[in-house]
């Protein structure tokens, strides 16, 4: 169904002033903005949003950096990587990460986001869901490896230890 069938469009009446626009629906005033000034500039209220999109502009990038900051150092990782190329383009992402926090609490998303970043890769909304889904949070991490000696060059190389023992010091 069209949401439009439900809201028809209403016309109201817009008048302009210097400093302000107002806009009735026949005798009612319905708005009042500060009328910008120069070309290009917009002035919105937050609530002649719909809930759900007035969220979305509360919840800036720096609003997400001081709430990842609260729930915990991994969590903060995944969000500066995320924000720190093309912001605007991941926000979403970002704000849908920290959204799971109301579902799975902040100990179980800050695992989550460790052990996303522990196995590298792009930590995405679908991979820190997965890890929650899958209960992965809760499973320990892998040891890091040894160290290991350093790889030959040559197939056939031999370290010369092997032919004469460990040389006196």
């Amino acid at each position: 169904m069209d949401p439009r069938e439900f809201f028809p469009p209403e016309e109201l009446e817009a008048y302009l002033f210097e400093r302000v626009v107002q806009l009735f629906r026949g005798v009612d005033l319905v708005a009042t903005h500060p009328r910008a000034q120069e070309k290009g500039e917009w002035h919105t209220r937050l609530e002649h949003y719909p809930p759900h999109k007035a969220e979305y502009l509360i919840q800036t990038p720096t609003w997400c950096r001081t709430l990842a900051v609260k729930i915990g150092p991994s969590t903060l990782q995944v969000v500066e990587q995320l924000l720190a190329e093309r912001p605007l383009d991941r926000l979403r992402a970002v704000q849908a990460i920290l959204r799971l926090m109301d579902t799975v609490g902040k100990v179980r998303l800050e695992g989550a986001c460790r052990r996303a970043l522990f196995f590298g890769g792009p930590p995405t909304y679908r991979r820190i869901k997965g890890i929650l889904d899958a209960a992965l949070d809760q499973a320990p991490l892998p040891e890091p490896e040894q160290a290991k000696p350093a790889q030959l060059p040559f197939t056939y190389e031999r370290d010369a230890t092997e032919f004469f023992g460990e040389l006196p010091a």
